[in-house]
């Protein structure tokens, strides 16, 4: 996961340095909570909705398919509407459910994207045709594992 977040900073990491800029420091820990805090510029998230200790849905209005992804400023109220040509919305939501069985629980995620225009779409569709954008799948198991591994060592007397 690490390895795939670094090829997608790369561009913009060598374009502070080719300004002699120093690139921005890594935070020690982050929590997809977190994201939201972060300004749409830096790639923070939309918090669009949340039932407490259930599920949470995330947004990320941008032109992914940039070297340096170029962010929009929408609001949680603004993104399902937002139309701006020449972008994608992507919502990102995560679910907890207690299994049937009552000895466990379920979490799942799902992540949908859809364009503002076809200009848009086309740029998406070979962004993620040619793997770049489907290093997100990845990213978006890693974070299952990682939640999975986490309950897993929460469980462990």
């Amino acid at each position: 996961m690490g390895l795939l977040g670094a090829v997608r900073l790369l561009p913009e990491l060598i374009g502070h340095l080719l300004h002699g800029e120093p690139p921005p420091a890594a935070p020690k820990h982050m929590r997809l909570r977190d994201t939201t805090t972060m300004p749409a510029s830096s790639g923070g998230w939309i918090l669009l909705g949340e039932r407490s200790g259930e599920e949470i849905a995330l947004g990320l209005v941008g032109k992914f398919w940039q070297p340096v992804i170029e962010y929009a400023h929408v609001t949680a109220e603004d993104f399902s509407a937002f139309s701006e040509p020449g972008y994608a919305k992507t919502v990102y939501a995560l679910a907890v459910r207690p299994l049937e069985s009552g000895e466990g629980t379920l979490l799942s995620a799902v992540m949908r994207t859809a364009t503002t225009d076809e200009h848009a779409r086309r740029w998406f569709r070979r962004y993620w045709t040619f793997g770049v954008g489907s290093g997100a799948h990845v990213l978006a198991g890693g974070l299952l594992d990682a939640a999975r591994e986490d309950a897993e060592l929460r469980e462990t007397p």
